[in-house]
């Protein structure tokens, strides 16, 4: 999943564009999205102790934040912050500790320690990014190059995603906790374990967790080798969103 990255474009694309294109597109567009090598958490991670060791703390900043959305938990920055301290230095830790603390403090919206329920399968990567309203995860259960795919999706509570289409459908059977889909022109439906759906080709749907509960389902989405397998829109509206809880209780 391509992590999506403007701060170039929008801080230098006039003065400098190419190294403006070669930041968000490749660095952030290209290396970052490499998950068969690496998943976004683990690159999080290696960045921000490279950042901390070399005491480039505006910069680490900045990607203590990306490391949030990446999954990276509280007591995962903690640790790596007290275990660079013996390496990188005790003063480095302290300013470390400082920026961590305005991030995964305890008012701030760090992912939680706790497991999410996600079904008959492992929990997967964290998969958060420009197509999440919040956390996500994803373990595949097919192989990449396999031209019908499968994986097992988990949301964190209130965590949906944009609207999108598929170019040959998608089936989603939900396994654990309670979620919402919806299809372009029909009424939200409530997503429980057992519950299968399927939305033809073409169609615009969104789908993801309802605020008070994970929700995990298999997404089975065919789509040829090469072709793209599914193509991303706007977010749903969040008064809806919030009216469909308030109907739903």
């Amino acid at each position: 999943m391509a992590m999506k990255q403007t701060a170039g474009h929008d801080q230098l694309g006039d003065f400098a564009p190419e190294f403006a294109h070669l930041n968000d597109d490749v660095l952030f567009g290209e290396v970052w999205s490499r998950e068969n090598k690496l998943s976004a958490h683990d690159r999080s991670m290696i960045t921000c102790a490279a950042l901390m060791a070399m005491g480039l703390f505006p910069q680490l900043q900045s990607h203590l934040a990306i490391a949030q959305r990446n999954g990276v938990t509280k007591t995962e920055v903690v640790e790596m912050i007290t275990h660079l301290a013996f390496y990188a230095g005790w003063p480095k830790a302290w300013s470390a500790f400082g920026l961590a603390q305005e991030i995964y403090g305890e008012d701030a919206a760090a992912p939680s320690d706790t497991t999410p329920e996600h079904g008959p399968y492992p929990l997967g990567e964290p998969a958060d990014g420009p197509n999440f309203t919040g956390h996500a995860w994803l373990q595949m259960l097919t192989e990449p190059e396999a031209e019908c795919s499968a994986g097992n999706v988990t949301f964190a509570p209130g965590c949906v995603n944009r609207w999108h289409t598929h170019p040959h459908g998608q089936l989603l059977i939900v396994t654990a906790g309670k979620g919402w889909e919806q299809e372009d022109g029909q009424q939200a439906r409530e997503l429980r374990p057992g519950d299968v759906v399927f939305c033809p080709a073409h169609v615009r749907h969104w789908h993801g967790a309802s605020q008070a509960s994970s929700m995990t389902h298999i997404a089975v989405t065919p789509a040829a080798q090469g072709e793209q397998a599914v193509d991303w829109q706007e977010f749903p509206d969040t008064s809806q969103l919030d009216q469909l809880e308030v109907e739903s209780r």
